[in-house]
């Protein structure tokens, strides 16, 4: 049976019986500052809840929150998903909170809507001096949840025509960050016709989002 992590007030986490609740599971967005567009891809969340709900029978709330760094609130939140197209600024307090939240059990997705990368970088400093992106091997168990990619990401928008890569930060062993870059990940879970992208590419990136989300619900 899988299992899935809830914070507790205190921000420690406890697991529960079975992704499937009476009460849904609530995931969030983070509004960050900066002036980057934190509110991109508004039906890409809602599109991939309702995918893991049909496939991994998750209770997952059909819409997602909104949820900012700093805020006590983040910690009732065991996903928390990240985008945009430009500046991010974690403020020293913003950064001190998602360390507390992280390293308490929290999950935190960022997806490059591409031209994030040069500012989320120093931004992840902020929470984990210590600490190097480093890219997953393609073997890494993110990649191999209830659907596998032998490959890696997928490749949903061309933009500089580079690779998909997959980074993370690892605190203590554990994967904390998961930074899809040259992906696109969060416009192939959009409503079709936003984008146009062909349907098998939508399926792949919606069941790499489903990884994404089983992995962090089911990791020590």
């Amino acid at each position: 049976m899988i299992k899935h992590l809830i914070f507790l007030s205190i921000g420690l986490l406890t697991s529960l019986p079975s992704l499937a609740q009476e009460r849904p599971l609530k995931i969030a967005k983070l509004k960050y500052n900066g002036g980057g567009d934190w509110y991109a891809n508004k039906t890409s969340l809602p599109n991939l809840i309702a995918f893991c709900n049909r496939h991994l029978g998750t209770n997952i709330a059909p819409e997602e929150e909104v949820v900012e760094p700093g805020s006590p609130e983040i910690f009732s939140y065991p996903f928390i998903h990240m985008t945009g197209h430009g500046n991010v600024v974690f403020s020293p307090s913003e950064a001190q909170n998602l360390r507390k939240y992280l390293i308490s059990g929290g999950f935190l997705h960022i997806d490059d809507n591409y031209g994030m990368d040069k500012f989320i970088r120093p931004e992840l400093k902020k929470i984990f001096p210590e600490l190097e992106l480093v890219e997953l091997p393609f073997n890494h168990p993110i990649y191999r949840q209830k659907f596998i990619f032998t490959n890696g990401l997928p490749k949903v928008h061309e933009h500089d025509g580079k690779p998909p890569q997959g980074f993370g930060l690892i605190y203590e062993g554990r994967l904390v960050v998961f930074y899809s870059y040259e992906c696109d990940l969060g416009n192939g879970w959009e409503d079709q016709i936003i984008y146009n992208d062909p349907e098998e590419v939508r399926q792949k990136a919606l069941q790499m989002g489903a990884n994404i989300l089983m992995y962090a619900f089911t990791q020590n």
